[in-house]
């Protein structure tokens, strides 16, 4: 095998006031790896690792290559390339490090300096549990930061790391089903019916289509990429399915995972049950790398396809009224197992002279096939929403053969979702009993209007609670925030800037969103008793630990230590951060 030239594109910034004992090792110390050890690595998985550089950096200078350059442009916003690229996440901000003047944009001019920002120094290409052991254990030995990416798509920040070693699991695909999956350790005879063993790599759209081959269905939810094994799942997976048939989480059998001592342990109900509990639920990256996850199969099933739209014109104050009104309807919609998503679009452009606010929401009703049950459901909020003075509906109810159809078909069409660009989230969870009391619906909709969104931009709203998730929380032990059992929707308010804006203009978004903006959701419901989904938050939440898991992080923090004393994984706001800075390079001071 050849030696690996490991020159680096670029020289990292020596991170300031590092040292050996509370730091990371760094490439300009004498503890970095030597070449002969990164070599010794790669040949024990097989040839794997790589040297990593930005994606962008074939298109300026010093690496400027016309026909990579082309080829990165026409992909840069396709989510499924940027999943399998070591040097990209889905997101352009988690790429950069603009606070050590390291970027690496596409749309900077080609004569402007590249910097390897957030993007790891090496990765491992991982085709195997053995290539995650290899590399974990290289990782102790050395003190080197780990990355894990599975596909990037992390709101978060949480696939990338600066001047780390990249664990990549999207390559590893395979997909088993079980016709009667029975647990590692489990008595005899003891089975849990059909279920569907998938790798680390598997995005959602190759599980739904495999199990969809096989007539069934999983709870998973709606994009192209992200990786059904990875923090999804671990950090809860909320679905449209979730109200008929649970969490993600709460579908999960076993997991196979590589601790921080390299080894490779089953966490189920019957071995390892302290994992087991914080993988359903307690954040990906922050355990282990998981290889594996088994999850529950359910008999793929008919569905109806709600699709209703409400609209005034701009600026009308009947408007809110509006968003009152449909949030009061949603505990009798999710009664019905009724899920989805919901858009509030206060100023949407209609045609070239003429804006509407609009409120456009697709809901499913798994396992119905009779329209007229659903349009009765709905006779009541149309009837109200039509009897208001230019308040205008637009209702159609549709039957669906499958859910396998749905996301085939409907939900999921082509090969990925939109990528690239900055994104940044702030949300919370908001209680059914919220939503059903005399004004609640009224409190929400007066903090949603007080909240800025621009022309053409929504809050985005998720029914993806209540029904069996609710049911769950007395039949489920995990980590999941005990929030969700109490909950109806998920309201996200989407940030970002442009690619060119200065430190201090990034700054003041991150800023006003969590100074400002957080604290009018958390207002809604008083003492903020609901908290938010670890997987859609904002990426600088302040008291992360009782937002993303309530009661419940006492108890993963004394997982984590016994699992990970030494904090080898590390991921922003995830268990056990606050000991580290922002980066998961240094330990904070104490």
């Amino acid at each position: 095998m050849k030696s690996l030239i490991w020159a680096l594109p670029f020289i990292p910034l020596a991170y300031a006031n590092g040292n050996s004992s509370s730091c990371r090792c760094q490439p300009h110390q004498s503890c970095w790896p030597s070449e002969q050890e990164w070599n010794s690595l790669n040949s024990s998985i097989n040839g794997n690792l790589v040297a990593v550089q930005p994606i962008a950096a074939v298109c300026h200078e010093g690496d400027w290559d016309s026909s990579a350059c082309k080829e990165v442009m026409a992909s840069w916003t396709n989510s499924t390339w940027r999943a399998a690229q070591p040097g990209a996440v889905q997101w352009e901000n988690w790429e950069s490090w603009p606070e050590h003047n390291q970027t690496c944009y596409i749309e900077s001019p080609r004569n402007t300096p590249c910097g390897q920002g957030q993007i790891s120094l090496y990765s491992t290409l991982a085709k195997s549990a053995f290539d995650i052991q290899e590399t974990v254990k290289f990782a102790k030995q050395h003190n080197l930061r780990l990355a894990i990416k599975n596909s990037g798509h992390d709101f978060l920040g949480r696939a990338s790391a600066p001047e780390s070693l990249q664990i990549l699991t999207n390559g590893m695909k395979d997909i088993k089903m079980v016709d009667k999956f029975t647990p590692a350790g489990a008595p005899q005879g003891k089975d849990e019916g059909q279920a569907v063993t998938i790798a680390a790599g598997v995005s959602l759209q190759e599980l739904y289509a495999a199990v969809a081959a096989n007539n069934r269905t999983v709870v998973a939810g709606s994009a192209h990429t992200v990786g059904a094994a990875g923090g999804y799942i671990q950090g809860g997976g909320h679905s449209a399915l979730g109200p008929w048939k649970g969490m993600a989480s709460d579908n999960a059998l076993e997991f196979t995972i590589v601790t921080a001592n390299g080894d490779l342990v089953v966490a189920n109900e019957y071995q390892n049950k302290d994992l087991f509990w914080a993988l359903r639920g307690g954040g990906g990256g922050t355990f282990g790398v998981v290889v594996s996850v088994t999850v529950r199969t359910f008999d793929d099933a008919p569905l109806i396809l709600v699709n209703f739209n409400i609209t005034t014109s701009a600026g009308n104050p009947q408007y809110w009224d509006a968003v009152t009104t449909f949030h009061a309807s949603l505990p009798k919609i999710n009664d019905a197992k009724g899920g989805g998503y919901y858009w509030i679009a206060p100023d949407t452009e209609l045609t070239e002279n003429t804006s509407v606010s609009a409120i456009t929401q697709t809901f499913i009703f798994p396992n119905q096939t009779d329209t007229a049950q659903i349009d009765r459901l709905y006779a009541p909020l149309i009837s109200k929403l039509n009897g208001t003075t230019g308040v205008y509906t637009q209702y159609a109810s549709y039957p669906i053969p499958s859910v396998g159809f749905l996301f085939s078909k409907i939900f999921l069409t082509g090969n990925s979702d939109l990528a690239g660009g900055t994104g940044l989230l702030g949300s919370r969870l908001f209680s059914r009993d919220l939503l059903s009391s005399n004004n609640g619906s009224k409190k929400l909709s007066s903090a949603l209007r007080s909240i800025r969104v621009d022309p053409g931009s929504a809050i985005l709203g998720h029914l993806v609670a209540g029904g069996a998730v609710a049911d769950n929380a007395g039949k489920v032990d995990s980590a999941l925030n005990p929030a969700w059992r109490k909950a109806i929707t998920h309201i996200v308010i989407p940030r970002g800037w442009e690619p060119n804006a200065t430190l201090a203009e990034q700054e003041a978004v991150k800023k006003n969103l969590t100074d400002v903006e957080i604290p009018i959701l958390r207002s809604v419901e008083g003492t903020d008793k609901m908290g938010a989904y670890l997987n859609e938050a904002n990426a600088y939440e302040s008291e992360f630990q009782s937002s993303f898991w309530g009661e419940n992080y006492q108890r993963l923090l004394e997982v984590k230590k016994k699992w990970d004393p030494e904090s080898l994984f590390v991921v922003r706001r995830g268990v056990g951060s606050e000991e580290w800075d922002e980066w998961g390079l240094c330990r904070a001071a104490k």
